[in-house]
C-alpha cells in the first residue's frame, strides 16, 4: 500500500467538495484512484482485478474509520464514568463528604451513541473497539475535561440533549480535529488510516449533527456509498485507467509539444491518465469539474510545478478531444 502523506493538506484546501449523505464520496475516490493506480504500476503488477479488489478494501477501510471514531467518543466516556465512580468511591472512604457531577458521563447523545444498532453490529462483526489503548484514552479525557468547551458545559443550566449533542459537535471540532497524538494511535493500527482521517473527521462530525433523539438506537449512520452508483464509478474510473492506459499516453503525449514526454513527472502522468479516463467515460460529469478536481490532487502529490503543468495539458487534451467528438457530455 502506498501512502501519500499530502492527502489531509489537498483535503483542507478544496474548497469545493461536496459533502453528501454518504461516507465514500468522488473526492475521496478520485484520491484512492491515484494511490491504487501509481502502486499498481510501481509494484510491476499485471493482476487489475487483484489492484480492484485492493482499491475497495482501502475505500472500506476509510469506512471502518468512520465507526471507529464515532466508537471512541462513547470509550471516552466510559473511562469518564470509571474515573468518576473512583473519586466517589474514595469520597466515601475518606468521608469528605465531596460529590462529582454525572452531566458530562451520563450525557444523552452518548448514551445513544452506544446504544446505536449499526455500532453495535459493527464491533460484533468486526471485533473492533479501544481495549489496550487505555493511557491513549485517559490522555483524552484528560484534554476534554481541561478544556473550556467541557467547562462552559458543566457550568450550563442548559439540560436537554441538543445540549448534550452540541458539547461533542464542538469537542470534536476542536480536539478531535488535527490531534497529533490521535492521528499515531490510528497510524499504528492502520496504515489504511494514515491519510484518510481528515475527510472522515467531517463525516464523523456531520454525524453528530444528524443525531436526533427521536430516533434512539434505530439513528442511522452515513452510508458507505450512494446505492452503487459510487462504487460502479469508483471501478470504472479505476479499470478504465488502466486498461486504456496506452491510449491515453498517447493522447498525453500528443499534447506534450513544449515538454519531452519521457520527462514528464511519473504521478502527473497518472493524474493525467486517471483524469482522461473520466473526461471520456463518465458523459454526467462536466469537463471543468474533472479538470479542477485532478488539478487539486496534481498541486499536492507531485512536483512544485505539477498543478500548472496538468492544468494546462488537461485543458488542451479536453478541447482537443470535444473538437474531434470523442466527449460527449449530457
Amino acid at each position: 500500500m502506498v501512502i501519500f502523506h499530502g492527502f489531509s493538506l489537498f483535503l483542507q484546501t478544496n474548497i469545493n467538495i461536496q459533502f453528501r449523505e454518504i461516507m465514500i464520496n468522488r473526492v475521496l475516490i478520485r484520491l484512492k484512484a491515484v494511490q491504487l493506480v501509481y502502486a499498481f504500476y510501481q509494484n510491476g503488477s499485471n493482476n487489475l482485478d487483484a489492484a480492484e479488489k485492493e482499491l475497495f478494501f482501502s475505500l472500506s477501510k476509510a469506512y471502518d474509520l468512520y465507526k471507529y471514531l464515532l466508537l471512541l467518543m462513547a470509550e471516552i466516556t466510559r473511562f469518564g464514568r470509571h474515573n468518576v465512580a473512583q473519586l466517589e468511591q474514595r469520597a466515601v472512604n475518606t468521608h469528605s463528604g465531596e460529590t462529582y457531577s454525572h452531566k458530562f458521563i451520563d450525557n444523552r447523545f452518548i448514551a445513544q451513541l452506544e446504544k446505536n444498532k449499526q455500532l453495535i453490529e459493527f464491533q460484533e462483526t468486526q471485533k473492533k473497539n479501544w481495549i489496550g489503548e487505555e493511557a491513549f484514552i485517559r490522555s483524552m479525557y484528560k484534554r476534554i475535561i481541561s478544556s473550556d468547551i467541557y467547562q462552559e458545559y458543566m457550568a450550563s443550566e442548559d439540560d436537554s440533549y441538543e445540549a448534550d449533542r452540541e458539547v461533542w459537535r464542538k469537542l470534536y471540532k476542536n480536539i478531535f480535529y488535527n490531534n497529533e497524538e490521535l492521528e499515531g494511535v490510528l497510524e499504528n493500527m492502520s496504515l489504511y488510516w494514515n491519510d484518510d482521517k481528515f475527510i472522515v473527521d467531517t463525516f464523523v462530525h456531520k454525524t453528530i449533527k444528524r443525531f436526533e433523539e427521536a430516533n434512539g438506537e434505530d439513528q442511522e449512520l452515513l452510508p458507505e456509498y450512494k446505492a452503487d452508483e459510487d462504487k460502479e464509478y469508483a471501478r470504472a474510473l479505476f479499470r478504465n485507467a488502466i486498461e486504456n492506459d496506452g491510449t491515453y499516453r498517447d493522447i498525453i503525449a500528443a499534447h506534450s509539444r513544449n515538454w519531452e514526454f519521457n520527462r514528464i513527472a511519473f504521478m502527473d502522468m497518472i493524474i493525467m491518465q486517471l483524469a482522461i479516463s473520466e473526461i471520456l467515460t463518465f458523459p454526467n460529469i462536466p469537463v471543468n469539474v474533472t479538470i479542477n478536481e485532478f488539478v487539486e490532487i496534481a498541486k499536492f502529490y507531485s512536483t512544485r510545478k505539477s498543478g500548472m503543468f496538468v492544468n494546462g495539458m488537461l485543458d488542451a487534451i479536453g478541447k482537443s478531444l470535444r473538437e474531434q467528438g470523442q466527449i460527449n457530455k449530457n
